[in-house]
């Protein structure tokens, strides 16, 4: 069996392939918070799998997107205390061959699995064979990565500044550097984000989800303008693939205009970036997707 994963800071998606079948035998959702750390995370799946399937899995290869920056055989993960060691989750779980891949990256792969019901255009644009993709996302934090030469790359986009245009975000700015220091593009284009801008606009703390409809208008001019940034790095005529926990929930108001207004405001370059496919990625399981193809690659 293949075993995958997508390790995020809210919640982690585990699951179990037979070689060759694009069907889970077994998947589970977690919330990652609920536990002191991966290792933990991983018994209880492990666990449940055993009493669904009625016997131990026997796993050959295994792959984990994480949301943070792989470095070797470990990673950290960026929002939550976590350190997962490749080595030592192969050897407690008698997992032969265990890759860990950043949740971008695997995102990277996963997009190439999906098909048109999974993706919602929201600029046609004139796509090229072969070009520079990008697939970026907002969710506890802000994720990017890049296709080159068809190869993912995955990157750190989200912990770049945060640049404001116009004088609102210029506010929105000061608000946040008085309180963080150095404004991060995840400060900002973020669920924890989405609640600073609240903050900013009405001098209340909220949740997420109970943001006002004006500072979700303000988050998503800076997403669009962000994501046109993304793009350009890479002049992505391949496509961009917005994914992350927050796109698909905000999906009609993504699709009213302001975040394609935003990702084209780039002066004398608009006339590239009209030119970039715009989809909006509504499977979350895209990175889990890409981690079990590259767990099929390996194994």
């Amino acid at each position: 069996m293949i075993l995958a994963g997508d390790v995020g800071g809210t919640k982690t998606l585990l699951a179990l392939f037979e070689q060759g079948r694009p069907a889970p035998a077994f998947e589970l959702r977690l919330a990652s918070a609920e536990f002191a750390d991966f290792e933990a995370l991983l018994a209880r799946f492990l666990d449940e799998a055993r009493a669904a399937l009625g016997a131990a899995p026997m796993i050959q290869s295994a792959c984990l997107a994480v949301a943070g920056p792989v470095r070797g055989e470990q990673v950290r993960v960026t929002n939550l205390p976590w350190t997962i060691d490749a080595v030592r989750l192969a050897g407690r779980f008698g997992l032969a061959r265990l890759q860990l891949v950043n949740d971008f990256a695997a995102a990277a792969w996963g997009v190439g699995a999906l098909t048109p019901q999974d993706l919602v255009t929201l600029q046609a644009g004139v796509p090229l064979e072969g070009a520079p993709r990008v697939v970026l996302g907002a969710g506890t934090g802000f994720g990017v990565a890049y296709v080159l030469g068809g190869v993912p790359v995955a990157g750190e986009g989200g912990h770049g500044g945060f640049a404001p245009a116009g004088l609102e975000q210029d506010a929105l700015w000061r608000f946040l550097h008085e309180r963080l220091g150095r404004v991060q593009l995840e400060d900002v284009v973020s669920g924890p984000g989405l609640a600073r801008i609240h903050e900013f606009m009405t001098g209340e703390r909220v949740a997420p989800e109970d943001a006002s409809p004006q500072a979700l208008d303000l988050f998503i001019t800076c997403f669009g303008a962000a994501a046109g940034d993304q793009a350009l790095n890479v002049m992505a005529r391949g496509g961009v693939y917005v994914a992350g926990g927050i796109a698909a929930r905000i999906l009609p108001r993504l699709a009213a205009g302001a975040f394609l207004a935003a990702f084209n405001d780039k002066g004398i370059f608009a006339e590239h970036t009209r030119r970039m496919p715009v989809h909006v990625v509504t499977n979350e399981r895209v990175a889990l997707l890409g981690a079990a193809a590259a767990a099929a690659r390996e194994g």
